[in-house]
C-alpha cells in the first residue's frame, strides 16, 4: 500500500486545488468563524427573538438544508466541481444578506435566512471534497483533504477570535460581522470560480476505478452519525458537564475548545500522514477506538468531582481531539476511494447527508443524556461508538468483494 513520508508545503498546495483555491478556503473560513459561532447571538439582541424561538429557527434551517444533498451530487456527477463550490459560497452571500435585512422580531425570515447559511455549509463539504479528488489521487488526496480541513480550522478559529474581539460594540458589532462575513463569503466565491475545473468521470485514472455501481456502504453511513457526534463534544458535551455537573468555571470550557482548533490545526496533516502506512478502513476503525477510550475517560474524569474533575476532563479532551483527527482524516478519505469517478457527487452527498444528520441531532442527543448523569451520556457515547468502530471494520468493501470475485473465477 502506497504511503507517504514526507510533506511537501507546495505539492500539498497544488494537490488541494491551487494557490487561489487556497486563498478562497481560508476566506471562507475566516469569514465563517466570524459570524457562524454568533449566529444565536445575533437572532437575540440584534433581532429579539428569544432564545428558544432562535434555537429551533436554526435547527430547522439546517436540517431542511440536508434535503439539497441529492441535487448537489447530481450536479457533481455531471462533472462541476469549482462552479459547485463557488454555489456553496454564494447562496451564504444570500443567506447574510437576507440576515441583514430582516427586520427585529420576524422569525421566519431569520429561518430563512438560516437555511440559506444551512445549505452553504451542507453542500461545501462534498464540493470541495469532489474537487480535491479531481485534482489529487491516492494518498495524496488524503493528505489534500486533511490540509484543506487545517486551513479552514485555522480560518474558523481566527474569524472567531477576531468576532470575540469586536462584540464589546454590541448590536452594530455584530452586523458590522454579518456584514463582513457577506463579503468574505463573496471573494471566496469569486476565487474558487476562477479556478475553472471541471471533471470528466470517463477518463478518470484506474486506480480510481471509474467503471462499476455505487458502494452501498450501509455500515458506513450509519457508523458516521455516531462518529460525528465527536465534533460536538467540545462545543455541547464539556461545557454542559463542566458547568453543570462539575460547576467549573467556563474558562475551562473555553480553554479545551481553543486547544481542540490548536490541535486539530497543527496535527491534522501529520497525523494523516502517519496513518497513510495502514487501510483507510482499519484507521476509521481506530478512530472509532480512540474515541471510546475518551467518552470512557470522561466518564472516569467527571467521577472526580469539583477540584480535579475539571483538569482531568481538560486532559481527556485531548484524546477526544487525537480520535476526531484521525476520524476526519480517514473517513472521507475511505469515502472518495470507495466511490466510481462516475458516481462520486452523489456518494459524497450521501454521506454529508449522514454527516450532516447526525450534526444536527447530536446536540438534542447530549442535552437529552446529560441530565441523567454521566453514565448516561459518556457510556452511551462509548457503546454506541464502539458499535460503529466493528460495523467499520467489518464492512466489505464493494470493490473488494467483486475484484475478489474475478479473481476466483
Amino acid at each position: 500500500m502506497p504511503t507517504i513520508t514526507k510533506i511537501q508545503p507546495r505539492a500539498l498546495v497544488r494537490a488541494s486545488g491551487g494557490p487561489r483555491y487556497a486563498v478562497a478556503l481560508a476566506v471562507d473560513a475566516l469569514g465563517t468563524g466570524l459570524l457562524r459561532p454568533f449566529l444565536l447571538l445575533y437572532g437575540v439582541t440584534v433581532l429579539r427573538l428569544s432564545a428558544p424561538a432562535t434555537g429551533i429557527a436554526m435547527t430547522v434551517g439546517v436540517v431542511v438544508s440536508l434535503v439539497c444533498m441529492p441535487a448537489v451530487g447530481r450536479w457533481l456527477d455531471r462533472g462541476a466541481r469549482s462552479t459547485v463550490v463557488a454555489a456553496s459560497m454564494l447562496v451564504r452571500v444570500l443567506g447574510v444578506a437576507l440576515l441583514l435585512a430582516t427586520p427585529a422580531g420576524h422569525v421566519w425570515l431569520f429561518a430563512t435566512a438560516a437555511l440559506f447559511l444551512g445549505i452553504g455549509n451542507q453542500a461545501w463539504p462534498a464540493a470541495h471534497a469532489a474537487l480535491v479528488a479531481t485534482v489529487a489521487h491516492g494518498r495524496e488526496r488524503d493528505t489534500a483533504l486533511a490540509g484543506g480541513r487545517a486551513l479552514r480550522n485555522a480560518g474558523l478559529g481566527a474569524g472567531a477570535l477576531l468576532a470575540t474581539a469586536c462584540l464589546a460594540g454590541g448590536t452594530a458589532a455584530l452586523q458590522a460581522l454579518a456584514a463582513v462575513t457577506g463579503l468574505a463569503y463573496l471573494t471566496a466565491a469569486a476565487l474558487a470560480w476562477s479556478v475553472h475545473l471541471h471533471a470528466h468521470p470517463d477518463a478518470a485514472p484506474a486506480m480510481d476505478r471509474a467503471d462499476g455501481p455505487a458502494p452501498r456502504m450501509r455500515a458506513l453511513l450509519a457508523a458516521n452519525v455516531v462518529y460525528v457526534f465527536c465534533l460536538n463534544v467540545p462545543e455541547i458535551a464539556l461545557p454542559l458537564v463542566l458547568v453543570t455537573q462539575l460547576h467549573a468555571s467556563p474558562v475551562w470550557s473555553a480553554a479545551i475548545f481553543v486547544a481542540n482548533t490548536v490541535l486539530v490545526v497543527t496535527l491534522q496533516v501529520p497525523v494523516t500522514v502517519l496513518m497513510s502506512r495502514f487501510s483507510r478502513r482499519t484507521v476509521l476503525a481506530l478512530a472509532g477506538v480512540v474515541l471510546t477510550a475518551s467518552y470512557l475517560g470522561f466518564l472516569a474524569a467527571t467521577s472526580l468531582g469539583h477540584g480535579w474533575g475539571a483538569p482531568a476532563v481538560a486532559v481527556v479532551s485531548v484524546v477526544c481531539t487525537i480520535g476526531e483527527i484521525i476520524y476526519a482524516g480517514s473517513a472521507t478519505a475511505l469515502v472518495t476511494a470507495l466511490a466510481p469517478a462516475h458516481v462520486l457527487g452523489r456518494t459524497l452527498a450521501r454521506f454529508e447527508l449522514s454527516t450532516g444528520f447526525g450534526l444536527a441531532v447530536s446536540p438534542a442527543v447530549i442535552t437529552a443524556l446529560a441530565p441523567h448523569g454521566s453514565a448516561a451520556l459518556w457510556g452511551s457515547l462509548a457503546a454506541a461508538t464502539l458499535l460503529s468502530a466493528s460495523a467499520v471494520a467489518a464492512e466489505k468493501d464493494q470493490g473488494t468483494r467483486l475484484s475478489g470475485c474475478c479473481r476466483r473465477a
